[in-house]
Order: C-alpha cells, then sequence, then structure tokens
C-alpha cells in the first residue's frame, strides 16, 4: 500500500506531467530579482493577458531566474510535443506575437529566440530548430554542474508540488525512513562540504559539536543575511527554488537533534522572503513540518526571521543577536554557539548555499559530492559575474575550475573595446586580482594564498578605466560604514584605512602612508572581534600586491593614470555627516 509520501509523489508527478507533457503550451517568465528589475512583472502580465485574449491553451509561470542575467527579462515556451524555445530581453507587447505565432500557430520566432532544449525522445531533438543553439551548449551553460541551481528557471517557486515532482523531498523521506541522525551527519562530513558562507569551514564537523547535545531545546539557523555587493546568489536560491533550501533545514535539524529553524533573511529582499514564507506555509500543509514529520518521532518547525540593513549580522554570532530583537554585533567567543547559542540554547548556523546542497548529497552519498571539486575543495561553487562582461549573470561549475576559463570562456571575455584590469574576489572583506593573476584554480586554499578569497562568489570584473586606489577606497568606505563598532580595532582601524585612502585618492598620500596601512591593517587582524575587523585589510593588502605601482603614481607623481580620483566621488560614511 503506498506511503502518504507516495501518494503526494503522485499527485505531484500527474501535476507535472500537465505542465510538462499534455495537451496545451507551458510559457515560463523570469522572475527572479533580476528579472524583475527590468519589468518581468509587466512582460508576466502582458503573456496572461495574451493568453487570455488568443484563447489559446496554454500555463503561464512565473519561475525563478535561469541564470542568464543579460537576457532579462526572460521568457520560455515549452509545446506539447517537448520543445522548448527560450527568448531573451523581451518587452510586454511582443508577447502577442509569441503567443500567436508560436504557441497558437506553433512557429517560433527564430529571430527573437536564443537557444532550444528538448525533453527526452522529443522528435525535434534530432534535426535542431532552425540555426538555435541548444541552452547547454551556451558559454554559460557549458562549464556548468548544477546541483544547488538544478530547478533554477524548470519550477515555479510559488508551487511546492512542482518541486516534489523533480525528487524533492525524497532526500528527507530517505534520511526519516532509511537513516540515523549520526549517519547523515557522517555523509555530509564524507561529502566534504565546506561552507559557502566565506569561512570554507566543515560542515559535517560543525554539526558534528551540536549533534551530542542532550539539550531539549536546539537550534538551527540558515544565514541568508547577504549583504555583500556583487553577490546574489542566496536570495536567487530563495526565490528560485526555496523548497531545496527549506528541505536542507529539516535534514540539518534532524541530523543534529534540533527542535526548531529559523531563515535569517534580510528586511527588503521581498521576493526572496514571499517566496520563502510560501515554501515554508506549504511544506507544513504537505506534512514536512511540525508534529511527527511523514510519520516518524521527529518534530520541527522553522520560523522565517527578518533583520534590518546590517552587514554584520551575516557574522553569526551577531546573526543570533539579531533574531533575539538586539543590535546586530558579534558575541565574544567562547562559548560557541554550539554551547550557548540562540536564546542561550545550542546552536548551529549555516550559510544558504551550503543547506541548499544537503538533499542532493543525502540523495547521492557523500561519496558522490566528494568526487566533484579539487582536492579538499569539493563539489561545485556559484559564481555571480558582473562588471563589463561579454555574458553576465550567475552560474554553478565544479571547484577546481581555472578562474580565466570561467571569465574568458563562460562570461564571454570583456565586453567589444574592454580589457580586463582587474577582478574584485568575494565580496568587499575579499580581494583583488590583476588580470594576469586569474590562471589559477578555483579552489579555497589556491585563491587565498593568491591574496583572493572565494567568499560570498562575488566575481566583480574592471576595464582598465577603472584606478584600482578608488576601487579599494570604495570598498573599504563600505567596510567603514558597516562596522558595527563594538571593537576598537575594527572601528577605529577602517576609520584610519578609509582616512588614509582619501588622502592617495586626493593625490595628497605619502609613502609612509603604505606602512601605515599595513600596520592598521596587521592591527585589524590581531585584535578585532569578528571577520569583519580580521579580514578588513584584505581588499588593500591585495591590491598594493598586485598594483602596488599605481599606489606609488597616486603618491610620488601626484597623478591618477585614469583620471578617476580627480572627479569628485561619494563616500557612504558622507551620509551620516
Amino acid at each position: 500500500m503506498p506511503t502518504p509520501f507516495e501518494d503526494l509523489q503522485s499527485r505531484a508527478a500527474a501535476r507535472w506531467e500537465e505542465l510538462t507533457a499534455g495537451q496545451s503550451a507551458w510559457i515560463r517568465v523570469g522572475g527572479g530579482t533580476s528579472g524583475l528589475a527590468v519589468g518581468a512583472d509587466r512582460v508576466f502580465d502582458a503573456f496572461n493577458h495574451a493568453v487570455e485574449s488568443s484563447g489559446v491553451n496554454a500555463s503561464v509561470s512565473m519561475v525563478g531566474a535561469l541564470g542568464l542575467m543579460y537576457m532579462e527579462p526572460q521568457v520560455d515556451v515549452l509545446m506539447p510535443d517537448g520543445t522548448r524555445i527560450y527568448y531573451g530581453n523581451v518587452e510586454p507587447e511582443e508577447a502577442i506575437s509569441i503567443v500567436e505565432q508560436h504557441v497558437k500557430n506553433g512557429e517560433p520566432l527564430l529571430d527573437r529566440a536564443f537557444a532550444y532544449s528538448v525533453s527526452d525522445g522529443a522528435a525535434s531533438g534530432e534535426t535542431g530548430v532552425g540555426k538555435l543553439p541548444v541552452l547547454e551548449s551556451l558559454p554559460m551553460f557549458a562549464l556548468q554542474e548544477r546541483i544547488a541551481t538544478r530547478n533554477f528557471g524548470e519550477i515555479d517557486p510559488h508551487d511546492l508540488l512542482q518541486y516534489v515532482a523533480n525528487d524533492g523531498y525524497t532526500a528527507l523521506n530517505r534520511a526519516l525512513t532509511e537513516m540515523t541522525p549520526e549517519q547523515i551527519v557522517d555523509e555530509i562530513k564524507a561529502a566534504g562540504l565546506r561552507g559557502r558562507g566565506g569561512a570554507a569551514f566543515p560542515a559535517g564537523l560543525k554539526w558534528s559539536f551540536l549533534a551530542p547535545s542532550d539539550a531539549p531545546v536546539k537550534y538551527v539557523l540558515c544565514n541568508a543575511e547577504e549583504g555583500d555587493p556583487g553577490a546574489f546568489n542566496d536570495k536567487n536560491i530563495l526565490e528560485s527554488d526555496p523548497g531545496t533550501l527549506v528541505e536542507g533545514v529539516i535534514i540539518a535539524g534532524y541530523a543534529t537533534g534540533a527542535s526548531k529553524g529559523y531563515i535569517f533573511i534580510r528586511h527588503g529582499h521581498n521576493g526572496p522572503i514571499d517566496r520563502c514564507r510560501a515554501a515554508v506555509d506549504q511544506a507544513r500543509e504537505l506534512g514536512f513540518l511540525g508534529e511527527n514529520i511523514m510519520g516518524s518521532d521527529f518534530s520541527y518547525e522553522i520560523e522565517i526571521a527578518l533583520t534590518g540593513d546590517s552587514y554584520v549580522a551575516g557574522e553569526e554570532s551577531a546573526l543570533m543577536e539579531a533574531i533575539e530583537g538586539k543590535r546586530a554585533m558579534p558575541r565574544f567567543r567562547p562559548p560557541f554557539p554550539a554551547q550557548v547559542g540562540l536564546f542561550g540554547k545550542p546552536t548551529n548556523i549555516n550559510n544558504v548555499k551550503t543547506l541548499a546542497y544537503i538533499p542532493e548529497i543525502v540523495s547521492k552519498g557523500g561519496e558522490w559530492f566528494a568526487g566533484i571539486g579539487h582536492d579538499t575543495s569539493t563539489g561545485t561553487v556559484i559564481l555571480c559575474l558582473t562588471g563589463p562582461l561579454k555574458y553576465t549573470g550567475m552560474i554553478e561549475v565544479p571547484l577546481g575550475i581555472n578562474l580565466k576559463d570561467v571569465i574568458n570562456e563562460a562570461a564571454g571575455g570583456m565586453q567589444e573595446g574592454k580589457t580586463l584590469k582587474f577582478l574584485q574576489t568575494g565580496g568587499p572583506l575579499g580581494g583583488v586580482l590583476g588580470a594576469d593573476n586569474i590562471d589559477i584554480l578555483l579552489d579555497f586554499e589556491v585563491l587565498r594564498a593568491a591574496g583572493a578569497i572565494v567568499g560570498s562568489g562575488g566575481l566583480i570584473a574592471a576595464d582598465e578605466s577603472a584606478c584600482i586606489v578608488d576601487m579599494t577606497r570604495s570598498l573599504i568606505s563600505f567596510c567603514q560604514y558597516e562596522s558595527c563598532g563594538k571593537c576598537f580595532p575594527c572601528r577605529m582601524g577602517m576609520s584610519h584605512l578609509l582616512e588614509v585612502l582619501e588622502r592617495i585618492c586626493d593625490l595628497e598620500g605619502t609613502t609612509e602612508d603604505l606602512d601605515l596601512m599595513r600596520s592598521i591593517g596587521e592591527n585589524m587582524q590581531a585584535g578585532s572581534l569578528c571577520g569583519h575587523g580580521q579580514l578588513g585589510y584584505n581588499p588593500v593588502s591585495s591590491a598594493l600586491r598586485y598594483f602596488g605601482s599605481e599606489f606609488d603614481t597616486h603618491i610620488i607623481d601626484r597623478t591618477c593614470p585614469t583620471g578617476t580620483c580627480l572627479t569628485p566621488r561619494y563616500s557612504p560614511a558622507q551620509s551620516r555627516r
């Protein structure tokens, strides 16, 4: 006799069959933040109106971002024969022609499409569709291995049945029916999964700190604060496939014996917040949350917790302070969260991306995940590509891939007429790499040795028109503005670094300023309470390492080669004066 979960799977499969292999077309509009920023909501409304006015048999859904952000707003049409055509940079007024010609008459607008794909067994897969390339052959797809992003652009994030139809919650079912909590922790250890929030600490080891505690109340926290400029992968998981994150948080709770989970999101990210709340509510309705989940002895709840704009709230102890209703400032350690955490109870904190990998690891095994990547940097990494690149957006690639290939192949290199000068990696506490230094592996240790970090996964490219001194000043200005001010080394160190960099940008610096910044940076690293101050000198040290001559030009020759420092500039700190 089928179990309740098997009944749910059958129901979900029927729904998916109706959408993908029924008699009607399925129109999907990319509705991630990147799409909405350029009018995807208006495009969505236009397609609904076009379908209604044309009288065609079609469903219209708002899905998450596929990752090809340079193509937003993006629309794809899946026809009953299994052929799927992708349209980019779609305007609302184009909806009626796509519906009339493609959906109604079966004639794709090939001059407006950029790619196609086919379902298994579809006849068009043998002959292709005009001269369109297969989606997977596009530069931004060719290097990808999609694990955490496997459902992006495929499912409606508001419909949890679509997630279930694509193997969603099979990992939780396996965990509760076939595995002990200890076995799950062992699988995460075997996978070699390291935290994707920046510190790259082994996730399985971190879980093992909490699991042995016999405290009656324990918490699992998911950190979705994501305040890094240039990083948007956490938000994309929340708005494109929140089901995989919620499932990961539940499995983490079961593995560590926790009684409740919190998903911590920065206030104002309305799309991710709304979709994550819907995923939690639907998980509860379908029996994946609450008492005796799926007939087991495991009971668990999840709450969405919001915070105001605070970059430091991304630090795990400051995150707990914020959930408790206090100002987001880091705590002194020890005690560590696994001993005394949220509301004084034992707690584990992981990043969104880290937890999003959990369902696939539990389903396919730690050995499978460990077989991807390089050395101790196992699995994949989600990268956000911005700047004057030919292709911008978000990709998921195996760790160990060459960074040069990411820029030149996946991102297509620089835009015409532009030359890469440097990459800023891993957020404002990361570092910079010169154009001649990007022929390295995307590996936690390799990047750290080069003066950069994987961090949040942001990769910001800059061309020859960018001034490295002004870019460094801008990064430190952000860090100074976002310092919570609790500890003296960070509070004053950031301010002093900014003063020195502004002096150099004003072409009034001295050679002693370079030694002064090094001294400030060493004191920040040694005495700061959290990573914000400890890593705060990284942008300066890496900029000096690869572009010391440009600093010398500002200081000795009293000129800025790009002219950037000769124009008025804005600093976030100025808004408080």
